[in-house]
């Protein structure tokens, strides 16, 4: 029986090789599919991989850690950066991934970025002004220079989904969109690579972002529907945890994300809230 380094995908960095690799699969008449990724994978990333590999007979992973969607006082350089233990993960699930060097992605002279308007201008562009700027940037690239028929993403990044939708409309880039739903730790955490900043006293009081969601859905299925009401319950749970700070808690309209006065149809609870130094966001689709 091989082992799973036997099964790794082909890593690679270059771009030429890259259309070359995707270019045959392509002719061999092969679906393609991709799943951009900053790295320091994890269950939640594994299931975007997963479904790409039900849907595609060829499945691109890239791994970057985009540096224009981190703000100058944020954690770029210390971000976790785990290729080898990457690699491992996705043996046996992805043929092909794409980890390029910053060069390759913004070469000298680079000053083009794609500005999506008023779905990223609240809640996470509030509080990371460039970060959208950034996402929606490297994210065209990646589409362009994979080629791709599907690209992957997780709800847990539930605005940055919306960007990338608002962008593939706006711009009328020929890719379908999957986004996949949250993946939880047992005690509900949303899975995500900056789990890994919190330290033991931290990650047990992380879970009241998750019971926050949930108080949010019962709220509701008990009939409440004011928006005001919601939140300020939402906001009083995640503050029964010492270190949490609340950057916001928000219920929104699930496609302009323009913030409600009550819950009628569907509609979105956004989370962001520091546990520590380390800043968690989640969030639930609500259905009166």
């Amino acid at each position: 029986m091989s082992d799973a380094s036997s099964l790794r995908p082909i890593c690679i960095t270059a771009v030429e090789e890259l259309r070359q690799r995707v270019g045959r699969a392509r002719r061999e008449g092969r679906k393609v599919g991709l799943v951009p990724t900053m790295g320091a994978l994890h269950a939640g990333h594994l299931s975007l991989v997963r479904a790409s590999r039900a849907e595609c007979g060829f499945t691109v992973v890239t791994i970057y850690v985009n540096p224009s969607q981190f703000g100058p006082s944020e954690d770029y350089r210390r971000y976790p950066r785990t290729l080898e233990a990457d690699l491992d993960l996705l043996a046996g699930w992805a043929d092909l991934v794409f980890a390029p060097e910053n060069e390759a992605v913004y070469p000298p002279g680079f000053a083009t970025w794609v500005d999506v308007g008023s779905v990223a201008e609240p809640f996470e562009g509030e509080f990371r002004p460039t970060h959208f700027r950034g996402v929606a940037t490297i994210v065209l690239k990646l589409f362009n220079l994979v080629g791709a028929d599907v690209a992957y993403f997780g709800q847990k990044d539930y605005q940055q989904a919306r960007v990338v939708q608002r962008m593939v409309e706006d711009l009328n880039v020929p890719i379908e969109l999957r986004v996949c739903p949250i993946v939880r730790e047992p005690d509900g955490l949303a899975m995500s690579s900056r789990n890994v900043y919190l330290n033991p006293g931290e990650r047990r009081q992380a879970a009241v972002l998750c019971q926050g969601l949930r108080m949010a859905e019962n709220l509701v299925a008990e009939g409440c529907r004011d928006a005001g009401e919601i939140v300020a319950r939402v906001r009083a749970a995640i503050q029964a945890a010492p270190d949490a700070r609340i950057d916001y808690v928000a219920l929104a309209d699930p496609q302009t994300l323009r913030p409600v006065s009550a819950v009628e149809g569907r509609t979105v609870l956004l989370l962001a809230v520091r546990i520590g130094a380390t800043r968690l966001i989640d969030n639930c689709i609500l259905e009166a």
